[in-house]
């Protein structure tokens, strides 16, 4: 396996453009996203983070700090590249970015077929599935095994 390097890329970066090619990639050609629906205004305040392999980005994620919670979203990995760990390592990155900014509350919606790979990561679904994109998703958030509460 190659090594895996995860970047913070700054707004308006060649970084930053590269990961939203790869958005545009995975969200809107491959599973049909529509493309006004893929980019928002969250884009220009979020942290974005790639992971970068062989010289190429091969995955990101954002950020977007809310009062309430550090809010993960927008986690894409080009399809040749799935399978190899790069959500996980992206994901614990920005994790631990955050907690280190003092953030310990993490909120995302999961596409429903996803559930299961966030839940090892320490997030629990709660709500209704809705719709996002046209497929369908769950809010989930962390789960502090300390408390045994579930964590906004």
């Amino acid at each position: 396996m190659s090594d895996i390097t995860v970047l913070i890329a700054p707004p308006f970066s060649t970084l930053c453009n590269a990961a939203f090619a790869l958005r545009r990639e995975v969200f809107v050609w491959e599973q049909k996203v529509p493309e006004e629906e893929e980019h928002d205004a969250d884009d220009l305040t979020a942290t974005h983070f790639v992971a970068i392999a062989d010289g190429e980005v091969v995955g990101t994620l954002r950020v977007i700090n809310k009062p309430e919670h550090a809010k993960i979203g927008r986690v894409a990995v080009r399809l040749s590249w799935r399978g190899r760990g790069i959500a996980k390592t992206m994901m614990l990155a920005a994790m631990e970015h955050c907690r280190a900014k003092g953030r310990d509350r993490f909120y995302l919606t999961a596409q429903s077929d996803k559930l299961s790979f966030y839940e090892k990561l320490g997030y629990a679904a709660f709500g209704p599935e809705f719709f996002d994109g046209g497929m369908p998703h769950r809010a989930m958030r962390t789960y502090d095994r300390e408390t045994a509460e579930l964590t906004n």
